[in-house]
């Protein structure tokens, strides 16, 4: 499936989010990480974060900066939930996608069932926080053991899919420069 040409776009990288009343796409690409896309259909308004962890290791000596808090999902959630509202959103009216939490070093390891996974822990915090906070999943893809990209678009808040199968993110940098995510065959609109 060919991604429309939503006119500007975003990228997000680890640790961003972002929340935007324009009708605007917003991408990233995904393994363990998590990206959950946000938005309002009445009021118009989106946003999207991407985050690295579901929440950082406990050190009360460290203080964690602003910058660093939206790596981790407990922040970055909070985060993007705040932002929309304080765009006009309402709670009541969000609506949820979720995508990534791959476990892409399971296969490796030999221990697929193991629940401590980065990817695993990333999918189940989208879960409980959404169900905390009563706001719908409307389509979701997590877990596996493949990458994500994604590009979310602000015209009718469709997420456009491709799964990267792990033997690409595996290849050295130079060969996945030259275009191993153009020919890929399991695009999807969700």
């Amino acid at each position: 499936m060919k991604v429309p040409d939503a006119g500007k776009r975003l990228l997000l990288h680890p640790g961003d989010y972002r929340v935007t009343d324009k009708p605007i796409m917003m991408s990233t690409l995904l393994g363990s990480c998590v990206a959950v896309c946000l938005y309002d259909p009445a009021r118009r308004i989106m946003g999207m974060n991407h985050f690295v962890l579901a929440e950082p290791k406990r050190n009360d000596e460290v203080s964690l900066s602003t910058s660093e808090a939206s790596r981790y999902g407990n922040h970055a959630m909070t985060m993007l939930v705040n932002d929309l509202l304080r765009l006009g959103a309402k709670k009541s009216r969000l609506q949820a996608k979720a995508f990534g939490g791959s476990n892409l070093l399971t296969d490796r390891l030999n221990d697929c069932d193991k629940p401590t996974d980065i990817g695993s822990v990333n999918a189940g915090y989208v879960h409980e926080f959404l169900e905390l906070h009563r706001i719908p999943l409307i389509s979701a893809d997590l877990g596996g053991n493949h990458g994500r990209q994604i590009h979310f678009s602000g015209y009718d808040y469709a997420v456009y899919l491709r799964r990267i199968p792990i033997r690409h993110i595996q290849r050295p940098p130079k060969l996945e420069r030259a275009g191993s995510h153009r020919n890929m065959s399991t695009d999807e609109k969700r």
